[in-house]
């Protein structure tokens, strides 16, 4: 029996696109986020194992605090989309009110968790970040967003 490679072709497609279905991508937990910042923060800081503890946790947290609002800021923002299409000037109006609120509560999550690392520094470190800083290197830069109140982020 001879199979048509059109057939083979589609069978061959189904299977490629149900692997690609099932290979899901999972985001970074709040621990892995923390752990590659506190890395990133060990090299150029030379972070003491009890302040990579400290910041593990203070990361940790301000990431977890911020997953909340973010599932709230992607159906705020799928909202708007629809607000938009629908030229409903009101709820644009609202939507948008209700995005900046959630982007000033992100803001005021990583600069506190900015502000209580930076604490956590001996002055030689504090004095290395601020030079770093002063560079642009950005240290506490990667998957939180804007900067916090330091521009630490």
């Amino acid at each position: 029996m001879k199979i048509k490679p059109q057939l083979v072709a589609l069978v061959a497609c189904a299977t490629v696109v149900t692997a690609f279905a099932q290979t899901q991508h999972t985001p970074p937990s709040p621990a892995d986020i923390a752990a590659h910042q506190v890395k990133r923060m060990t090299t150029l800081l030379s972070l003491t194992s009890a302040q990579q503890q400290q910041a593990t946790t203070i990361y940790t947290n301000a990431t977890t605090a911020e997953q909340s609002i973010r599932q709230s800021d992607r159906a705020n923002h799928e909202s708007l989309r629809t607000a938009v299409k629908n030229n409903d000037a009101a709820s644009i109006d609202q939507i948008a009110s209700s995005i900046a609120q959630s982007t000033a509560q992100m803001t005021s999550i990583r600069a506190k968790a900015d502000a209580a690392f930076y604490q956590i520094l001996t002055a030689e470190q504090q004095a290395k970040f601020t030079e770093l800083e002063s560079e642009h290197v950005g240290l506490l830069d990667g998957p939180g967003g804007p900067p916090g109140a330091m521009g630490l982020r």
